[in-house]
């Protein structure tokens, strides 16, 4: 009986979940009309604005996830070893991205980094990417932190920066060569869920402004037909690459490690 309700539920699960899948997977095959085609991701593909877009958010992305490991990595470091008693504030400000709507965030930024602020970041384009990138690294935040702090849970950071010192190495010696290494499938886990992140990202770049590929999706979704279709199929590709390759970095740092 048992095993009757559990592949009850999987069934469930399966219809309720990849059936939508497969139908828009099939439509986005329909573009030419009496036949299965790849004509709308050739489309997409071939259009100017993707290419600009998504280059535009992948660039975005990589200088998120460079932002992200050169602050969060130091800072889990140093509380985990100095000050474990700012554990539980640290985690809760790493959860507010959680609870407060990306909106509300990007609202803030406007007030605060408008032209007639103090800092007037969104004056240029330039100022306006750093803002943007700062915003992704907000909306990030809570995975990257939580799985830096899994990885740095699994050493013994204070023996290791011990032996460090006894050998004459600098702080940022020790972060980037004794600690960064050991925490890099981790920090690679935390990095893809960055990415994929970014990629999908609508509010922060529609109500900054910028060719980033979210607003692109949005825009494609109302104005063509097969077209939307096709790009969330490769989004959604995309993110389940991410995922896939979340689980298997690890194992391989592991894999490696052991053979060493």
């Amino acid at each position: 009986m048992n095993r009757f309700w559990s592949w009850a539920a999987f069934g469930f699960g399966f219809c309720y979940f990849f059936l939508p899948m497969v139908g828009m997977v099939e439509f986005s095959l329909r573009m030419r009309r009496g036949t299965y085609s790849l004509d709308a991701y050739r489309s997409v593909l071939g259009d100017p604005q993707f290419q600009a877009t998504f280059g535009y958010s992948a660039v975005m992305a990589l200088l998120t996830i460079v932002f992200g490991v050169f602050v969060v990595v130091p800072t889990v470091y140093w509380v985990r070893l100095k000050l474990p008693r700012l554990r539980p504030l640290i985690e809760f400000i790493t959860l507010l991205p959680l609870v407060i709507p990306p909106i509300v965030i990007v609202f803030g930024y406007i007030r605060l980094f408008n032209t007639s602020s103090l800092l007037p970041m969104t004056g240029s384009a330039f100022g306006t990417d750093v803002l943007l990138m700062l915003g992704y690294s907000v909306l990030s935040l809570p995975y990257m932190y939580r799985a830096v702090d899994t990885g740095l849970a699994a050493i013994d950071i204070a023996t290791l920066t011990e032996a460090a010192q006894s050998l004459g190495a600098s702080w940022p010696v020790i972060l980037l060569r004794v600690i960064l290494p050991n925490v890099l499938g981790a920090v690679l886990s935390g990095a893809f869920l960055t990415f994929a992140i970014v990629i999908g990202e609508y509010v922060f770049a529609a109500l900054l402004n910028r060719p980033a590929f979210g607003p692109f999706m949005v825009w494609a979704g109302g104005n063509k037909a097969y077209e939307p279709a096709a790009l969330a199929v490769m989004t959604f590709a995309l993110t389940w690459g991410c995922m896939a390759l979340i689980q298997l970095v690890p194992r391989l740092f592991k894999h490696q490690r052991a053979h060493r």
